[in-house]
Protein backbone atom coordinates (compact mmCIF):
# COMPACT_ATOMS: atom_id res chain seq x y z
CA UNK A 1 0.00 0.00 0.00
CA UNK A 2 2.92 2.35 0.67
CA UNK A 3 4.28 1.57 -2.78
CA UNK A 4 0.84 2.29 -4.23
CA UNK A 5 0.81 5.66 -2.40
CA UNK A 6 4.27 6.41 -3.76
CA UNK A 7 3.12 5.62 -7.30
CA UNK A 8 0.17 8.02 -6.87
CA UNK A 9 2.48 10.76 -5.62
CA UNK A 10 4.59 10.40 -8.78
CA UNK A 11 1.53 10.12 -11.02
CA UNK A 12 0.02 13.38 -9.76
CA UNK A 13 3.40 15.17 -9.55
CA UNK A 14 3.24 15.58 -5.78
CA UNK A 15 6.92 14.68 -5.61
CA UNK A 16 9.74 13.54 -7.90
CA UNK A 17 11.97 10.47 -7.95
CA UNK A 18 14.97 12.70 -7.16
CA UNK A 19 13.50 14.13 -3.95
CA UNK A 20 14.32 13.12 -0.38
CA UNK A 21 10.60 12.47 0.16
CA UNK A 22 10.58 9.81 -2.54
CA UNK A 23 13.82 8.32 -1.19
CA UNK A 24 12.55 8.03 2.40
CA UNK A 25 9.10 6.65 1.54
CA UNK A 26 10.67 4.21 -0.91
CA UNK A 27 13.00 3.11 1.87
CA UNK A 28 10.00 2.50 4.12
CA UNK A 29 8.24 0.38 1.51
CA UNK A 30 11.38 -1.61 0.65
CA UNK A 31 12.30 -2.43 4.27
CA UNK A 32 10.03 -5.47 4.43
CA UNK A 33 11.65 -6.92 1.33
CA UNK A 34 15.24 -6.30 2.37
CA UNK A 35 14.62 -7.93 5.77
CA UNK A 36 12.32 -10.61 4.37
CA UNK A 37 14.56 -13.43 5.74
CA UNK A 38 13.65 -12.30 9.28
CA UNK A 39 9.90 -12.59 8.61
CA UNK A 40 10.26 -15.92 6.85
CA UNK A 41 12.55 -17.24 9.59
CA UNK A 42 9.99 -16.49 12.29
CA UNK A 43 7.02 -17.99 10.46
CA UNK A 44 8.99 -21.04 9.26
CA UNK A 45 10.28 -21.74 12.79
CA UNK A 46 6.74 -21.68 14.18
CA UNK A 47 5.60 -24.04 11.45
CA UNK A 48 8.53 -26.43 11.97
CA UNK A 49 8.25 -26.34 15.79
CA UNK A 50 11.75 -25.01 16.46
CA UNK A 51 12.97 -21.87 18.25
CA UNK A 52 11.85 -18.65 16.49
CA UNK A 53 14.54 -16.71 18.38
CA UNK A 54 17.34 -18.91 17.01
CA UNK A 55 15.79 -18.70 13.54
CA UNK A 56 15.84 -14.89 13.75
CA UNK A 57 19.51 -14.99 14.78
CA UNK A 58 20.32 -17.19 11.77
CA UNK A 59 18.55 -14.66 9.53
CA UNK A 60 20.60 -11.94 11.21
CA UNK A 61 23.81 -13.76 10.23
CA UNK A 62 22.77 -13.57 6.57
CA UNK A 63 22.10 -9.80 6.78
CA UNK A 64 24.86 -8.77 9.20
CA UNK A 65 26.74 -5.63 8.02
CA UNK A 66 30.07 -7.45 8.36
CA UNK A 67 28.83 -10.19 6.02
CA UNK A 68 27.71 -7.54 3.54
CA UNK A 69 31.15 -5.89 3.73
CA UNK A 70 32.88 -9.27 3.33
CA UNK A 71 30.89 -9.87 0.18
CA UNK A 72 31.59 -6.40 -1.20
CA UNK A 73 35.34 -6.82 -0.59
CA UNK A 74 35.25 -9.94 -2.77
CA UNK A 75 38.47 -11.41 -1.37
CA UNK A 76 37.03 -14.83 -0.57
CA UNK A 77 36.43 -16.36 2.87
CA UNK A 78 36.37 -19.68 4.69
CA UNK A 79 35.45 -21.15 8.08
CA UNK A 80 37.46 -24.07 9.51
CA UNK A 81 38.99 -24.35 6.07
CA UNK A 82 35.61 -24.74 4.38
CA UNK A 83 35.21 -22.16 1.58
CA UNK A 84 32.27 -19.77 1.78
CA UNK A 85 30.39 -18.57 -1.28
CA UNK A 86 29.84 -14.83 -0.89
CA UNK A 87 26.31 -14.04 -2.06
CA UNK A 88 23.66 -11.48 -1.12
CA UNK A 89 20.77 -12.70 1.02
CA UNK A 90 18.73 -9.50 1.25
CA UNK A 91 15.18 -10.00 -0.05
CA UNK A 92 15.88 -13.73 -0.52
CA UNK A 93 13.31 -16.45 0.13
CA UNK A 94 14.72 -19.93 -0.45
CA UNK A 95 17.99 -19.74 1.59
CA UNK A 96 16.38 -18.94 4.95
CA UNK A 97 13.68 -21.58 4.44
CA UNK A 98 16.37 -24.23 3.89
CA UNK A 99 18.34 -22.96 6.88
CA UNK A 100 15.40 -23.01 9.30
CA UNK A 101 14.45 -26.47 8.01
CA UNK A 102 17.95 -27.68 8.90
CA UNK A 103 17.71 -25.88 12.26
CA UNK A 104 14.60 -27.88 13.17
CA UNK A 105 16.58 -31.13 12.93
CA UNK A 106 19.82 -29.82 14.43
CA UNK A 107 18.07 -28.23 17.41
CA UNK A 108 16.02 -31.38 18.01
CA UNK A 109 19.17 -33.52 17.92
CA UNK A 110 20.99 -31.38 20.50
CA UNK A 111 17.93 -31.35 22.77
CA UNK A 112 18.08 -35.16 22.86
CA UNK A 113 21.81 -35.58 23.51
CA UNK A 114 22.60 -32.62 25.81
CA UNK A 115 21.81 -33.15 29.53
CA UNK A 116 18.85 -31.22 30.92
CA UNK A 117 21.03 -29.35 33.43
CA UNK A 118 22.92 -27.48 30.68
CA UNK A 119 20.40 -27.49 27.82
CA UNK A 120 19.52 -23.82 28.24
CA UNK A 121 23.15 -22.87 27.53
CA UNK A 122 24.48 -25.43 25.08
CA UNK A 123 21.46 -26.17 22.86
CA UNK A 124 21.27 -22.61 21.46
CA UNK A 125 25.07 -22.33 21.19
CA UNK A 126 25.55 -25.64 19.37
CA UNK A 127 22.51 -25.08 17.13
CA UNK A 128 23.75 -21.65 16.03
CA UNK A 129 27.29 -22.87 15.38
CA UNK A 130 26.30 -25.92 13.32
CA UNK A 131 23.31 -24.37 11.53
CA UNK A 132 25.18 -21.09 10.96
CA UNK A 133 28.21 -22.76 9.38
CA UNK A 134 25.95 -25.02 7.33
CA UNK A 135 23.99 -21.94 6.23
CA UNK A 136 27.00 -19.98 4.98
CA UNK A 137 28.80 -22.89 3.32
CA UNK A 138 26.06 -25.03 1.78
CA UNK A 139 22.40 -24.13 2.29
CA UNK A 140 22.62 -20.38 1.70
CA UNK A 141 24.54 -20.67 -1.59
CA UNK A 142 22.28 -23.55 -2.65
CA UNK A 143 19.19 -21.49 -1.97
CA UNK A 144 20.68 -18.51 -3.77
CA UNK A 145 21.48 -20.71 -6.78
CA UNK A 146 17.92 -22.01 -6.81
CA UNK A 147 16.55 -18.49 -6.41
CA UNK A 148 18.57 -17.27 -9.37
CA UNK A 149 17.12 -19.91 -11.66
CA UNK A 150 13.67 -19.29 -10.17
CA UNK A 151 13.97 -15.66 -11.26
CA UNK A 152 14.99 -16.86 -14.73
CA UNK A 153 11.86 -19.01 -14.74
CA UNK A 154 9.75 -15.96 -13.91
CA UNK A 155 11.30 -14.08 -16.80
CA UNK A 156 10.59 -17.02 -19.11
CA UNK A 157 6.97 -17.16 -18.00
CA UNK A 158 6.67 -13.42 -18.37
CA UNK A 159 7.97 -13.65 -21.94
CA UNK A 160 6.04 -16.68 -23.17
CA UNK A 161 3.27 -17.88 -20.87
CA UNK A 162 2.38 -15.50 -18.06
CA UNK A 163 -1.23 -15.35 -19.26
CA UNK A 164 -1.60 -19.07 -18.59
CA UNK A 165 -0.49 -18.69 -14.96
CA UNK A 166 -3.08 -15.98 -14.22
CA UNK A 167 -5.80 -17.92 -16.03
CA UNK A 168 -5.00 -21.14 -14.14
CA UNK A 169 -4.88 -19.51 -10.69
CA UNK A 170 -8.08 -17.52 -11.29
CA UNK A 171 -9.96 -20.59 -12.50
CA UNK A 172 -8.79 -23.28 -10.11
CA UNK A 173 -8.05 -21.27 -6.93
CA UNK A 174 -11.08 -22.78 -5.07
CA UNK A 175 -9.75 -26.28 -5.83
CA UNK A 176 -6.29 -25.29 -4.62
CA UNK A 177 -7.83 -23.90 -1.41
CA UNK A 178 -9.86 -27.05 -0.79
CA UNK A 179 -6.75 -29.23 -1.04
CA UNK A 180 -4.50 -26.78 0.82
CA UNK A 181 -2.24 -26.34 -2.22
CA UNK A 182 -2.65 -22.55 -2.38
CA UNK A 183 -0.05 -22.13 0.38
CA UNK A 184 2.64 -23.50 -1.96
CA UNK A 185 2.19 -20.58 -4.38
CA UNK A 186 2.84 -17.86 -1.80
CA UNK A 187 6.66 -18.29 -1.66
CA UNK A 188 6.82 -18.12 -5.47
CA UNK A 189 4.78 -14.91 -5.39
CA UNK A 190 7.06 -13.33 -2.77
CA UNK A 191 10.17 -14.43 -4.62
CA UNK A 192 8.91 -12.90 -7.87
CA UNK A 193 8.13 -9.50 -6.38
CA UNK A 194 11.46 -9.36 -4.55
CA UNK A 195 13.42 -10.21 -7.70
CA UNK A 196 11.33 -8.50 -10.39
CA UNK A 197 9.51 -5.66 -8.62
CA UNK A 198 6.12 -6.90 -9.75
CA UNK A 199 3.99 -9.99 -9.22
CA UNK A 200 1.47 -11.84 -11.40
CA UNK A 201 1.72 -15.44 -10.19
CA UNK A 202 -0.79 -15.21 -7.35
CA UNK A 203 -2.22 -11.70 -6.98
CA UNK A 204 -4.35 -11.16 -10.11
CA UNK A 205 -5.70 -14.72 -10.24
CA UNK A 206 -6.54 -14.88 -6.51
CA UNK A 207 -8.22 -11.47 -6.62
CA UNK A 208 -10.35 -12.39 -9.65
CA UNK A 209 -11.35 -15.64 -7.93
CA UNK A 210 -12.43 -13.75 -4.78
CA UNK A 211 -14.73 -11.57 -6.84
CA UNK A 212 -16.15 -14.58 -8.72
CA UNK A 213 -16.92 -16.61 -5.60
CA UNK A 214 -18.24 -13.54 -3.77
CA UNK A 215 -20.61 -12.56 -6.56
CA UNK A 216 -21.83 -16.16 -6.87
CA UNK A 217 -22.65 -16.29 -3.15
CA UNK A 218 -24.44 -12.92 -3.31
CA UNK A 219 -26.63 -14.08 -6.21
CA UNK A 220 -27.53 -17.21 -4.24
CA UNK A 221 -28.52 -14.92 -1.38
CA UNK A 222 -30.81 -13.00 -3.72
CA UNK A 223 -32.41 -16.11 -5.20
CA UNK A 224 -32.76 -18.58 -2.33
CA UNK A 225 -35.97 -18.95 -0.32
CA UNK A 226 -34.08 -20.23 2.72
CA UNK A 227 -33.81 -17.29 5.12
CA UNK A 228 -30.81 -18.80 6.92
CA UNK A 229 -28.97 -19.43 3.64
CA UNK A 230 -29.85 -15.92 2.48
CA UNK A 231 -28.10 -14.44 5.53
CA UNK A 232 -25.07 -16.69 5.18
CA UNK A 233 -24.79 -16.05 1.44
CA UNK A 234 -24.98 -12.29 1.85
CA UNK A 235 -22.45 -12.02 4.68
CA UNK A 236 -20.00 -14.55 3.24
CA UNK A 237 -20.35 -13.02 -0.23
CA UNK A 238 -19.31 -9.61 1.07
CA UNK A 239 -16.45 -11.25 2.98
CA UNK A 240 -15.28 -12.94 -0.24
CA UNK A 241 -15.32 -9.61 -2.08
CA UNK A 242 -13.02 -8.33 0.67
CA UNK A 243 -10.57 -11.20 0.02
CA UNK A 244 -11.59 -14.09 2.33
CA UNK A 245 -13.41 -16.78 0.35
CA UNK A 246 -13.51 -19.70 2.81
CA UNK A 247 -16.90 -18.80 4.41
CA UNK A 248 -18.54 -18.45 0.98
CA UNK A 249 -16.76 -21.48 -0.43
CA UNK A 250 -17.50 -23.91 2.40
CA UNK A 251 -20.77 -22.39 3.59
CA UNK A 252 -22.56 -21.78 0.29
CA UNK A 253 -20.83 -22.42 -3.03
CA UNK A 254 -19.32 -25.86 -2.43
CA UNK A 255 -22.42 -27.42 -0.77
CA UNK A 256 -24.70 -26.08 -3.53
CA UNK A 257 -22.14 -26.73 -6.30
CA UNK A 258 -23.75 -24.62 -9.03
CA UNK A 259 -22.49 -21.26 -7.63
CA UNK A 260 -18.99 -22.76 -7.30
CA UNK A 261 -19.03 -23.74 -10.98
CA UNK A 262 -20.49 -20.40 -12.05
CA UNK A 263 -17.88 -18.52 -10.02
CA UNK A 264 -15.05 -20.58 -11.54
CA UNK A 265 -16.29 -19.95 -15.09
CA UNK A 266 -16.64 -16.24 -14.37
CA UNK A 267 -13.15 -16.13 -12.87
CA UNK A 268 -11.79 -18.04 -15.87
CA UNK A 269 -13.24 -15.37 -18.18
CA UNK A 270 -11.73 -12.50 -16.19
CA UNK A 271 -8.49 -14.44 -15.68
CA UNK A 272 -8.12 -15.03 -19.41
CA UNK A 273 -8.39 -11.29 -20.09
CA UNK A 274 -6.02 -10.39 -17.25
CA UNK A 275 -3.55 -13.00 -18.45
CA UNK A 276 -3.60 -11.83 -22.07
CA UNK A 277 -3.12 -8.25 -20.84
CA UNK A 278 -0.24 -9.43 -18.61
CA UNK A 279 -1.70 -7.73 -15.52
CA UNK A 280 0.72 -7.37 -12.60
CA UNK A 281 0.64 -5.84 -9.13
CA UNK A 282 3.47 -3.83 -7.58
CA UNK A 283 3.13 -4.94 -3.97
CA UNK A 284 1.81 -7.87 -1.97
CA UNK A 285 -1.27 -7.64 0.21
CA UNK A 286 -4.80 -8.91 0.66
CA UNK A 287 -6.91 -10.10 -2.26
CA UNK A 288 -10.34 -8.75 -3.08
CA UNK A 289 -11.48 -5.18 -3.55
CA UNK A 290 -9.00 -3.69 -1.00
CA UNK A 291 -6.15 -4.92 -3.23
CA UNK A 292 -7.03 -2.66 -6.18
CA UNK A 293 -4.50 0.06 -5.19
CA UNK A 294 -1.70 -2.53 -5.39
CA UNK A 295 -2.00 -2.33 -9.18
CA UNK A 296 -1.13 1.37 -9.30
CA UNK A 297 2.44 1.74 -10.49
CA UNK A 298 4.68 2.69 -13.36
CA UNK A 299 2.27 1.20 -15.91
CA UNK A 300 -1.16 2.60 -15.07
CA UNK A 301 -2.75 0.14 -17.52
CA UNK A 302 -2.31 -2.58 -14.90
CA UNK A 303 -4.97 -0.77 -12.87
CA UNK A 304 -7.32 -0.31 -15.83
CA UNK A 305 -6.95 -3.92 -16.99
CA UNK A 306 -7.54 -5.48 -13.57
CA UNK A 307 -10.72 -3.38 -13.25
CA UNK A 308 -11.88 -4.60 -16.67
CA UNK A 309 -11.08 -8.20 -15.66
CA UNK A 310 -13.14 -7.78 -12.48
CA UNK A 311 -16.09 -6.39 -14.45
CA UNK A 312 -15.92 -9.36 -16.84
CA UNK A 313 -15.78 -11.78 -13.89
CA UNK A 314 -18.70 -10.09 -12.15
CA UNK A 315 -20.91 -10.05 -15.24
CA UNK A 316 -20.26 -13.64 -16.34
CA UNK A 317 -20.59 -15.01 -12.80
CA UNK A 318 -23.78 -13.09 -12.04
CA UNK A 319 -25.50 -14.18 -15.26
CA UNK A 320 -24.48 -17.84 -14.95
CA UNK A 321 -25.38 -18.06 -11.25
CA UNK A 322 -28.78 -16.49 -11.90
CA UNK A 323 -29.55 -18.81 -14.82
CA UNK A 324 -28.54 -21.89 -12.86
CA UNK A 325 -30.53 -20.71 -9.84
CA UNK A 326 -33.69 -20.84 -11.97
CA UNK A 327 -33.26 -24.61 -11.93
CA UNK A 328 -31.78 -25.27 -8.51
CA UNK A 329 -33.59 -22.73 -6.30
CA UNK A 330 -37.18 -23.55 -7.30
CA UNK A 331 -37.99 -25.61 -4.21
CA UNK A 332 -36.38 -25.96 -0.81
CA UNK A 333 -36.43 -29.38 0.91
CA UNK A 334 -37.51 -29.56 4.53
CA UNK A 335 -35.16 -30.94 7.14
CA UNK A 336 -37.32 -33.94 8.19
CA UNK A 337 -35.80 -37.42 7.74
CA UNK A 338 -39.23 -39.10 7.92
CA UNK A 339 -40.33 -37.60 4.59
CA UNK A 340 -39.59 -39.58 1.41
CA UNK A 341 -37.45 -38.08 -1.37
CA UNK A 342 -40.49 -37.81 -3.67
CA UNK A 343 -42.42 -35.87 -1.00
CA UNK A 344 -39.31 -33.84 -0.19
CA UNK A 345 -39.12 -32.29 -3.64
CA UNK A 346 -42.65 -30.89 -3.43
CA UNK A 347 -42.64 -29.36 0.06
CA UNK A 348 -42.39 -25.53 0.06
CA UNK A 349 -39.77 -23.64 2.04
CA UNK A 350 -42.26 -22.57 4.67
CA UNK A 351 -42.39 -26.16 6.02
CA UNK A 352 -39.05 -25.74 7.83
CA UNK A 353 -39.35 -25.03 11.54
CA UNK A 354 -36.62 -23.72 13.81
CA UNK A 355 -36.53 -24.88 17.41
CA UNK A 356 -34.21 -25.08 20.39
CA UNK A 357 -31.62 -27.85 20.09
CA UNK A 358 -28.97 -29.44 22.26
CA UNK A 359 -25.66 -30.58 20.81
CA UNK A 360 -23.66 -33.10 22.81
CA UNK A 361 -19.90 -33.55 22.71
CA UNK A 362 -18.74 -35.43 19.58
CA UNK A 363 -15.07 -35.54 20.69
CA UNK A 364 -13.51 -36.24 24.07
CA UNK A 365 -10.99 -33.63 25.21
CA UNK A 366 -10.40 -30.08 26.45
CA UNK A 367 -12.88 -27.33 25.55
CA UNK A 368 -11.37 -24.21 23.93
CA UNK A 369 -13.26 -20.95 23.24
CA UNK A 370 -13.62 -20.49 19.51
CA UNK A 371 -11.83 -17.11 19.70
CA UNK A 372 -8.63 -18.88 20.81
CA UNK A 373 -8.47 -21.22 17.81
CA UNK A 374 -5.29 -20.68 15.78
CA UNK A 375 -7.17 -20.00 12.55
CA UNK A 376 -8.71 -16.64 11.70
CA UNK A 377 -11.64 -18.04 9.70
CA UNK A 378 -12.84 -20.05 12.71
CA UNK A 379 -11.79 -17.63 15.49
CA UNK A 380 -13.62 -14.70 13.88
CA UNK A 381 -16.86 -16.74 13.79
CA UNK A 382 -17.06 -16.00 10.06
CA UNK A 383 -18.16 -19.60 9.49
CA UNK A 384 -20.57 -19.64 12.43
CA UNK A 385 -20.65 -19.84 16.22
CA UNK A 386 -19.43 -22.77 18.28
CA UNK A 387 -16.48 -24.01 20.30
CA UNK A 388 -13.33 -26.06 19.73
CA UNK A 389 -11.95 -29.13 21.45
CA UNK A 390 -8.35 -30.24 21.88
CA UNK A 391 -8.89 -34.01 21.48
CA UNK A 392 -7.66 -36.57 23.98
CA UNK A 393 -8.89 -39.47 21.84
CA UNK A 394 -8.96 -39.93 18.07
CA UNK A 395 -12.64 -40.57 17.63
CA UNK A 396 -15.66 -38.55 16.43
CA UNK A 397 -19.20 -39.66 17.27
CA UNK A 398 -22.58 -38.29 16.22
CA UNK A 399 -23.77 -35.59 18.66
CA UNK A 400 -27.41 -36.01 17.58
CA UNK A 401 -29.73 -37.94 15.29
CA UNK A 402 -29.55 -36.64 11.75
CA UNK A 403 -27.82 -37.02 8.41
CA UNK A 404 -24.36 -36.68 6.83
CA UNK A 405 -24.58 -33.64 4.56
CA UNK A 406 -20.96 -33.62 3.36
CA UNK A 407 -17.85 -35.72 3.95
CA UNK A 408 -14.68 -33.96 2.82
CA UNK A 409 -12.56 -36.02 0.38
CA UNK A 410 -9.60 -36.07 2.78
CA UNK A 411 -11.88 -37.21 5.64
CA UNK A 412 -10.52 -34.47 7.94
CA UNK A 413 -13.91 -32.76 8.23
CA UNK A 414 -17.58 -33.44 7.81
CA UNK A 415 -20.87 -31.55 7.79
CA UNK A 416 -23.90 -33.04 9.52
CA UNK A 417 -27.48 -31.90 10.00
CA UNK A 418 -29.73 -32.78 12.93
CA UNK A 419 -33.36 -33.79 12.69
CA UNK A 420 -34.19 -30.33 14.10
CA UNK A 421 -32.26 -28.57 11.30
CA UNK A 422 -28.97 -27.67 13.05
CA UNK A 423 -26.10 -27.76 10.57
CA UNK A 424 -22.78 -28.67 12.22
CA UNK A 425 -19.25 -28.63 10.85
CA UNK A 426 -16.63 -30.76 12.65
CA UNK A 427 -13.12 -29.91 11.38
CA UNK A 428 -10.45 -32.21 12.85
CA UNK A 429 -7.29 -30.14 13.32
CA UNK A 430 -6.09 -27.12 11.37
CA UNK A 431 -4.72 -27.40 7.81
CA UNK A 432 -5.00 -31.19 8.13
CA UNK A 433 -6.30 -31.30 4.56
CA UNK A 434 -2.59 -31.42 3.63
CA UNK A 435 -2.37 -34.93 5.10
CA UNK A 436 -4.38 -36.13 2.07
CA UNK A 437 -6.49 -38.45 4.18
CA UNK A 438 -3.56 -40.08 5.96
CA UNK A 439 -4.43 -41.08 9.56
CA UNK A 440 -8.19 -40.62 8.99
CA UNK A 441 -10.81 -43.38 8.63
CA UNK A 442 -14.47 -42.59 7.92
CA UNK A 443 -17.33 -44.95 8.78
CA UNK A 444 -20.09 -42.97 7.08
CA UNK A 445 -20.81 -41.50 3.65
CA UNK A 446 -22.70 -38.50 2.31
CA UNK A 447 -26.49 -38.78 2.59
CA UNK A 448 -26.34 -41.47 5.29
CA UNK A 449 -28.67 -41.25 8.30
CA UNK A 450 -26.88 -41.21 11.66
CA UNK A 451 -27.93 -41.84 15.25
CA UNK A 452 -26.57 -40.17 18.37
CA UNK A 453 -23.39 -41.86 19.64
CA UNK A 454 -22.61 -43.53 16.31
CA UNK A 455 -18.89 -43.52 15.36
CA UNK A 456 -18.33 -41.22 12.37
CA UNK A 457 -14.54 -40.88 11.99
CA UNK A 458 -11.45 -42.33 13.68
CA UNK A 459 -8.11 -40.52 13.44
CA UNK A 460 -4.58 -41.19 14.71
CA UNK A 461 -4.17 -38.28 17.10
CA UNK A 462 -0.52 -38.87 17.98
CA UNK A 463 0.70 -39.27 14.40
CA UNK A 464 -1.12 -36.11 13.32
CA UNK A 465 0.64 -34.22 16.11
CA UNK A 466 3.98 -35.80 15.20
CA UNK A 467 3.52 -34.43 11.68
CA UNK A 468 3.43 -30.96 13.30
CA UNK A 469 -0.27 -30.17 12.88
CA UNK A 470 -2.39 -28.30 15.41
CA UNK A 471 -5.18 -30.67 16.50
CA UNK A 472 -7.63 -28.07 17.78
CA UNK A 473 -10.99 -29.22 16.40
CA UNK A 474 -13.59 -26.49 15.71
CA UNK A 475 -17.23 -27.54 16.12
CA UNK A 476 -19.27 -24.92 14.27
CA UNK A 477 -23.01 -24.34 13.84
CA UNK A 478 -22.78 -23.19 10.23
CA UNK A 479 -26.38 -21.98 10.13
CA UNK A 480 -25.97 -19.87 13.29
CA UNK A 481 -27.80 -17.03 11.55
CA UNK A 482 -30.99 -19.10 11.71
CA UNK A 483 -30.96 -18.93 15.50
CA UNK A 484 -31.06 -16.22 18.13
CA UNK A 485 -27.90 -17.57 19.78
CA UNK A 486 -25.53 -20.52 20.08
CA UNK A 487 -24.38 -20.92 23.69
CA UNK A 488 -21.54 -23.06 25.04
CA UNK A 489 -23.22 -25.02 27.81
CA UNK A 490 -20.38 -26.76 29.63
CA UNK A 491 -18.30 -25.09 32.36
CA UNK A 492 -15.95 -28.07 32.45
CA UNK A 493 -12.48 -27.76 31.02
CA UNK A 494 -12.42 -31.42 29.99
CA UNK A 495 -15.45 -33.15 28.52
CA UNK A 496 -16.36 -36.73 27.71
CA UNK A 497 -18.55 -38.05 24.91
CA UNK A 498 -22.26 -37.16 25.05
CA UNK A 499 -21.87 -34.30 27.54
CA UNK A 500 -24.00 -31.26 26.66
CA UNK A 501 -21.69 -28.99 24.66
CA UNK A 502 -23.84 -26.36 22.90
CA UNK A 503 -27.41 -25.10 23.24
CA UNK A 504 -28.88 -23.65 20.06
CA UNK A 505 -31.62 -21.14 20.84
CA UNK A 506 -34.42 -20.59 18.33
Amino acid sequence: MIKALLALMILFNWTSKDSHTYYVISLMSDAIFYFLPFLLAYSAANKLKCSPVLALVLAGILLHPNWVQLRLDGNGASVFGIPITLVSYSASVVPILLIVWSQSYIESMFKKIIPNAVKVIFVPMCTLLVAGILALTILGPLGSFFGTYLAMGFDLLGSHGSWLVIFFVATFWPILVMFGLHHNIVPLSIAQITTSGYENILGPGAMINCIGQGVAALIVGMRTRDKALKQISTSSGVTALMGITEPALYGVNLPKRYPLIAGMIGAASGGLYAGLMNVSRYATGASGIPAIPLYIGENIWNLYNILIALVITTAVTAVLTYLLSLKYEKKLPIQNPDVSMDELSTVPAEAITIQDSVITTPIKGQVIPLQKVQDAAFASEAMGKGVAIEPSEGKVIAPFNGQIVSLFPKKHALGIMSDEGVELLIHIGLNTVKLNGKYFEAFVEEGQKITKGQTLINFDLQKIRQEGYVTQTPIIVTNSYSYSDVLPETDQQNVDFNHTLLVVKS
